[in-house]
């Protein structure tokens, strides 16, 4: 089972995008979704899944570390 941890759109090269995670930062896929800098997202297998609010990103994060 793979789990997605919510990432923060830094950089959109076409297709090609950087997320930043909590120490790191990834490349991944766009997908289908329509995306600016500073969005937050999940990403599963490289690409782009969900674009989530800054609430839903935050709650999320926090059960992570709360694990």
């Amino acid at each position: 089972m793979c789990l997605a941890i919510p990432g923060q759109v830094k950089k959109i090269d076409g297709q090609k995008i950087t997320v930043k995670y909590p120490g790191e930062e990834r490349f991944a896929l766009l997908g289908n979704e329509k995306l600016k800098k500073g969005d937050c997202v999940m990403v599963q297998m490289g690409i782009v899944i969900k674009v989530l609010s800054k609430k839903e990103a935050k709650e999320s994060l926090k059960a992570w570390k709360s694990s």
